[in-house]
């Protein structure tokens, strides 16, 4: 990677870039971070975010005054969102660190563009971009480092994982989306800095984690953070690393086994970090439920979980029933945790275009035949539909004729 000019690219292009632009005025705006890496990568940019040498409420005024509307959403650390032609933009103040503790940092505004890329995390997060002219701004060697899939800290690592203790996290996956090895300075100052990890706030920790764990395949980034013990500091209900890495790699290889086999349409994507996590953890409910209260997992997320821990990879039940019982969420993720590939195939392809039905049955079909209503009535029901079940569930035909099959057994 040669170029100091930015490639052309869709976001460039934006109507709502361009109104930006025209309030701002080019020279008090540059586009930074990920847009200008992953674009640089040829990676499809899904956030545009904007520095400016405006401050604050002058970034305001003049985006009001062009009729843009605008968020303070993080006004007390010199961002303020844009929504511009139906696109958000955040757009921030440069700005320097004035005292930070590890979990937040006290800022004061500036006005060197330098400064404002020496707060930043990582050399390839620093670079900067004139959207019009395509003019790339490195002031520290984020181009070079990108171009060598390297993850570096900008300037003393130690010193940037103290100013935010979630970099160690970020470190990782960083690394795992585009470097091809671990920085030994970088990598040496997050293991050292690893029980830090402990001063953050849960939420933060869980959004991050949960972000590796989404990666397309974590597995080696994963494994790099057991050998660091990281998983001793964030999951010590892991029981064993070992055990846990590999049904990590027994379930991605399932993933790919069923993405193979099919279009994918029906597995639950919303869950597939929670997936990941539930194949590091042992199958047990209280370890499910230790781990969901300390990650502030949603209610949502926390039952899931939980049914992983108690249903995955339950081989005594057909995965259409299981579906019935649990949900079809909780199934396909079960389906996904088997172990082998052959089974998780042969359970996707049981679900995929399926929902579990209704029971074709009600209590007054029951009473017709002579019973009073009552207990008896639905002693019935559970009876029938435990049939209905274990055949696969059946059409109404066949369901009355189970129904009289149990009735002459009372």
């Amino acid at each position: 990677m040669t170029s100091t000019i930015l490639p052309d690219a869709a976001w460039r292009h934006d109507a709502g870039l361009a109104r930006i632009l025209a309030a701002l005025g080019t020279d008090h705006m540059r586009v930074v971070g990920g847009a200008v890496r992953d674009t640089l990568l040829g990676h499809h940019v899904t956030d545009v975010d904007i520095a400016t040498t405006w401050l604050p409420h002058q970034t305001m005024e003049k985006l009001q005054a062009a009729d843009i509307k605008v968020i303070p959403t993080g006004i007390d650390h010199g961002t303020v969102t844009a929504v511009a032609s139906g696109t958000s933009y955040e757009i921030t103040t440069l700005r320097h660190d004035v005292e930070t503790d590890g979990r937040r940092a006290t800022i004061a505004y500036a006005s060197d563009w330098r400064d404002d890329a020496a707060r930043r995390d990582f050399t390839i997060n620093a670079l900067y971009a004139n959207p019009v002219s395509g003019e790339i701004f490195d002031y520290f060697g984020g181009l070079a480092d990108l171009d060598a899939g390297r993850v570096i800290f900008i300037g003393d690592a130690a010193t940037r994982i103290a100013e935010d203790n979630l970099r160690i996290l970020r470190f990782y996956r960083f690394a795992a989306r585009f470097g091809d090895t671990l920085d030994p300075a970088s990598h040496a100052a997050v293991v050292a800095a690893r029980q830090s990890l402990k001063s953050l706030s849960r939420e933060r920790i869980c959004d991050e984690l949960l972000k590796i764990l989404s990666l397309p395949d974590p597995r080696r980034i994963v494994g790099h953070m057991a050998k660091d013990d990281i998983f001793g500091v964030l999951l010590p209900e892991i029981e064993s690393l070992d055990s846990a890495l590999a049904t990590l790699g027994q379930l991605l290889n399932n993933e790919q086994a069923v993405a193979e086999q099919g279009d994918g349409t029906d597995a639950p994507r919303g869950f597939t970090a929670l997936r990941r996590l539930a194949a590091l953890l042992p199958a047990d409910d209280a370890a499910a439920e230790q781990v969901a209260s300390r990650l502030r997992l949603s209610k949502r997320q926390r039952g899931h979980l939980r049914l992983l821990a108690n249903h995955r990879a339950d081989a005594s039940s057909a995965i259409r029933r299981l579906a019935y019982h649990i949900g079809m969420d909780a199934a396909w993720d079960s389906a996904l945790l088997r172990s082998d590939a052959a089974a998780a195939v042969a359970d996707a392809q049981a679900l995929t275009g399926w929902l579990p039905p209704e029971l074709p049955l009600k209590g007054g079909e029951i009473v017709a035949r002579g019973l009073a209503r009552g207990p008896q009535v639905a002693q019935l029901l559970k009876a029938v539909e435990a049939r209905w079940i274990s055949e696969d569930f059946p059409d109404q035909s066949r369901v009355l004729q189970l129904l009289d099959a149990c009735v002459a057994g009372q």
